[in-house]
């Protein structure tokens, strides 16, 4: 990393007060919710004191920052603005898709067996309208492509499938798996909640239908926004399974309310619901600005650089053994590894201020933006004593 990239790490480090202050932490769970940042705190607070008074337009700045979400959002994935709408978490845009398609008794919904329980629970819903869920069986815990080739029949419709498991960080090959889904005529739905905003991801190459995020964790938002991606050719036969008011244009003229006859937007936008958390809207479009002046090609050469150091040293220490699948193609911003004493080590981990997570029977490190190389010095000196 050149000095200059470098010290806008450094900068962006000083925004997170996590880092340093009475009470300094090393954070390493961006894979379940990630800190809030000094500038979206001060926009949330400017925000809140404005709702004491309410005697000056926030709803002019908040639909303009929605604008910016949906913009920058279009440019973290790949797509057009008119693709991308601001929705409240994961499930919005899940079951947006299960919901929203149209899916008939008969059908078949394929499914990895170690997804995230937020990206199934909505397909299994379906059930109860006779469309089948199949659930695809994993190899060592990581998905299957022969696998899946295998299980796609004349009756399949739809893949659901994580950008990146959550629970050992295997990043999907999205662009062979969406090749497969177009060929064989297959809707593909991605949750990208653990990789959007830290790994790069192009829903025109990977061939995405729909595409859900959260933005709580690696977009470094508060909780109950995100956003989601709807590919423009297939906008007209996706079913709007909820509709609002501000799904129509009301070109930010409230003064004829009476009119219900207003056509719903020509974009993703059709299938928000308002009213908008604008607090956490304003938040979330610093965040925003924060993650896009460093840009995500360079959030992931740093994180995996962190990591690097990281692997070097587990391979070194016969105590510990690596879960996550260390090839390049399928490398995230998450490394899991386990020992003999994983739960005892992670509860070490917490009270000595190293903030990390245990799932599966691995200790779970994820690194983003605000880590530097002395957080991964402060973890190793702590693994050594065991």
């Amino acid at each position: 990393m050149d000095k200059r990239l470098a010290e806008a790490f450094g900068n962006v480090r000083k925004l997170f007060p996590a880092t340093s202050g009475e009470r300094p932490i090393t954070y390493f769970n961006y894979a379940g919710t990630g800190p809030i940042n000094i500038n979206s705190r001060k926009k949330m607070d400017w925000y809140y004191d404005e709702c004491y008074f309410h005697n000056r337009d926030t709803d002019n700045p908040a639909f303009k920052e929605l604008e910016f979400i949906r913009k920058t959002g279009a440019k973290f994935v790949g797509a057009n603005e008119d693709e991308i709408g601001f929705g409240f978490n994961t499930g919005f845009g899940l079951n947006l898709a299960a919901f929203g398609l149209r899916l008939k008794e008969g059908d078949e919904v394929l499914l990895s067996d170690v997804e995230f329980p937020s990206n199934v629970y909505p397909w299994t819903e379906l059930q109860n309208r006779g469309i089948k869920i199949k659930f695809i069986e994993s190899t060592n815990r990581f998905f299957d492509i022969e696998k899946f080739k295998k299980s796609i029949t004349a009756n399949t419709r739809v893949l659901s499938l994580s950008f990146v498991q959550f629970f050992n960080g295997y990043k999907n090959d999205l662009k062979q798996i969406g090749e497969i889904c177009r060929e064989s005529d297959i809707y593909f739905v991605v949750d990208a909640i653990q990789g959007c905003g830290a790994e790069p991801i192009d829903v025109r190459e990977c061939q995405i239908d729909i595409l859900a995020a959260g933005a709580q964790k690696w977009l470094l938002s508060p909780l109950g926004c995100g956003f989601f991606f709807v590919r423009k050719e297939i906008q007209n036969e996706l079913l709007r399974p909820f509709a609002s008011w501000l799904a129509v244009d009301w070109q930010m003229n409230f003064t004829d309310m009476f009119n219900y006859h207003k056509p719903p937007f020509d974009s993703a936008r059709k299938y928000e619901l308002g009213t908008y958390p604008y607090g956490h809207v304003f938040a979330m479009a610093e965040s925003f600005r924060i993650i896009d002046s460093l840009g995500i090609e360079n959030i992931q050469a740093h994180n995996h650089e962190l990591i690097d150091i990281l692997i070097d040293y587990l391979q070194s220490d016969s105590r510990y053994r690596i879960t996550s699948n260390l090839a390049q193609e399928h490398r995230s911003s998450i490394l899991t590894f386990t020992c003999d004493n994983a739960p005892e080590l992670h509860r070490s981990l917490l009270k000595q201020g190293i903030i990390c997570t245990i799932r599966e029977g691995s200790i779970r490190i994820a690194v983003h933006l605000p880590n530097n190389s002395d957080d991964i010095k402060t973890l190793i000196t702590a693994l050594k004593k065991g």
